[in-house]
């Protein structure tokens, strides 16, 4: 609060405090647009760097929807104006859509296009997974296997947070002292799907027929090739050129993605729900 209030002029910091035992607090730093321009806020991280003679990295997750925000274009522009000409403080951009953050910093017509390095993260390995899904049950006095813990990772397919909440789906359909059995393993899959069917049935909605079939192609295990006439005619993909449409518009809304030349779901939870919904 004290460097809050050396670089921030007409601050009116408040602390709220739950009645909780071992809650945590909240800062708020007083700042609106009544008092600060924006260009004051992208500055203030720079300013401190500078006084303070430290660098300074900030970390923004889900980057991604700065697209999705009224007037997305300008506030992009503004960022960058700001952030270009800072020398003390690094950004780093996290976003979990692939597709939307390559639009952000990849097409040429967008503010950020190539504004730094574009990296993509890999899957935390099973056998790490295991060892940290294995230890944390024996912490709480129950008991998993590295086999059953392996079969979660498989099931959503290494995606960390899935792993982590299916987890904790298993976790919790045990009590202290026991073990995890397949049956276990089988409800938290249910509980899950369950959990994700609204978000899922909004996903689906608005999608078309030959969408909707284009999913079922891919799911069916087709990732490529989806021209020729025998994939065409058996999921009806309509025409070549229809079926490049058809790819644009899952890409764009996140459902597949690109690996080299083949198509998958991006979501693993999502085909393993629309395989038993769709």
């Amino acid at each position: 609060m004290d460097h809050a209030r050396d670089f921030i002029a007409r601050l009116t910091p408040k602390i709220s405090v739950s009645p909780e035992p071992n809650s945590e607090f909240a800062l708020s730093l007083g700042i609106t647009p009544r008092t600060h321009t924006p260009e004051e806020v992208l500055q203030l991280a720079e300013t401190i760097a500078e006084r303070r003679e430290k660098r300074i990295v900030i970390c923004i997750d889900e980057f991604q929807q700065i697209g999705e925000m009224p007037d997305s274009l300008s506030i992009q522009k503004r960022l960058r104006s700001i952030w270009q000409h800072q020398k003390m403080v690094s950004y780093c951009l996290f976003g979990s859509k692939k597709h939307t953050m390559m639009t952000v910093f990849q097409k040429r017509n967008m503010p950020l296009y190539q504004f730094g390095d574009f990296k993509f993260l890999g899957k935390i390995p099973t056998a790490k997974w295991t060892a940290y899904i294995v230890s944390h049950f024996a912490d709480r006095h129950r008991t998993i296997t590295e086999e059953q813990a392996a079969s979660i990772c498989n099931v959503v397919q290494n995606h960390s947070s899935y792993v982590q909440q299916l987890s904790w789906i298993v976790f919790s359909l045990i009590d202290e002292g026991e073990c995890v059995e397949e049956r276990h393993l089988k409800a938290g899959v249910e509980n899950l799907l369950n959990s994700q069917e609204q978000l899922f049935m909004q996903q689906i909605e608005p999608l078309t027929a030959y969408q909707m079939n284009f999913l079922r192609c891919i799911i069916a295990g087709h990732h490529e090739n989806f021209g020729d006439a025998d994939i065409r005619e058996t999921f009806d993909l309509g025409s070549a050129s229809n079926i490049a449409r058809l790819k644009t518009a899952l890409v764009e809304r996140d459902l597949v993605e690109i690996e080299g030349r083949k198509f998958n779901i991006t979501d693993p939870v999502f085909a393993l729900w629309f395989e038993r919904n769709a």
